[in-house]
């Protein structure tokens, strides 16, 4: 078949099943399938496509029809300029947590070698950003999933920033106890969806990982462990920098203790809040080492 011919004929099966977006779905998948730019289907729209490439393509379009994230079936997701791959082992990367990314290397933008953590980090997307834009940054990041660090790991490799950053596996901060008061910055983008909401979500969204998404009760489970942690980790000064859904604004804020933590939040394009900043203002409380070492 030619390639106006089999575009037609996957959009037209995406639109039947309802796809949000199903010219350009189907124009993704195509120049997946003949490994071109999506420019050039409409450079070149009486290609001929081999019968191997036909089927390829129909296979793909069968799978996206149900439901199967494209990012999934292209293995790969572009975030912050840079194309990541990505497997149905990982949250894929979305455009909001870009604003956490843009903020976190604003602040760190004075300090000529900063040090920092990604909790939660999935395909790594945060962290090799931010290694990525600050040449001089180390990086620690930890995931509870060994099968996710793979993919990071691979991230890391594929955009030159493996020997300076550093993949743990373990749950939250576990893999960073012994490390005290020595982050400029700790990065999180933990799982905030509340599980009641877990059902409501897109069919495609449902596809993956639910460790990634499902926040307990009020979606903020997992912050409410890291939050107490975080703090003995964090220079005097450091931040934490954690995405929340925009409702979570005040419950999120709740968590911080005022005197230790200045809190601010940034919205994103649409004003809709979406990454908390907190500042830690003082010695890490009761622990006389930790404060020498912020301090130094």
């Amino acid at each position: 078949m030619w390639v106006k011919d089999i575009l037609d004929k996957g959009t037209a099966a995406l639109r039947e099943a309802r796809v949000d977006s199903p010219r350009l779905d189907a124009e993704v998948l195509l120049s997946h399938v003949l490994r071109c730019e999506r420019v050039m289907l409409l450079k070149e729209p009486e290609r001929r496509l081999s019968d191997s490439e036909s089927a390829f393509f129909m296979s793909l379009v069968a799978r996206r029809a149900a439901a199967e994230p494209i990012a999934y079936l292209t293995g790969k997701k572009e975030f912050m300029g840079l194309v990541f791959n990505v497997s149905p082992a990982v949250l894929i990367p979305r455009p909001e947590t870009e604003l956490l990314v843009e903020t976190a290397a604003a602040l760190l933008s004075g300090i000529a070698r900063p040090v920092i953590a990604d909790v939660g980090t999935g395909s790594g997307a945060i962290a090799v950003s931010l290694a990525f834009l600050a040449p001089g940054a180390r990086v620690f990041a930890v995931d509870a999933d060994p099968a996710a660090l793979t993919v990071a790991e691979d991230n890391a490799v594929k955009h030159g920033v493996a020997d300076r950053v550093t993949f743990a596996v373990g749950d939250l901060l576990e893999p960073l106890r012994g490390q005290v008061a020595v982050f400029d910055l700790v990065a999180a983008n933990l799982p905030y969806i509340p599980s009641a909401a877990m059902e409501a979500l897109p069919p495609e969204v449902r596809r993956e990982p639910t460790a990634a998404l499902d926040g307990g009760p009020d979606g903020l489970l997992f912050y409410r462990r890291l939050v107490p942690e975080v703090k003995r980790l964090l220079k005097r000064g450091g931040r934490l920098l954690a995405e929340i859904d925009p409702g979570q604004a005040r419950a999120m804020s709740a968590l911080f203790q005022a005197g230790t933590w200045s809190v601010e939040f940034r919205a994103d394009l649409s004003g809709r809040t979406r990454v908390v900043t907190a500042r830690l203002l003082g010695p890490q409380a009761g622990d006389e080492t930790a404060t020498e070492a912020g301090s130094a």
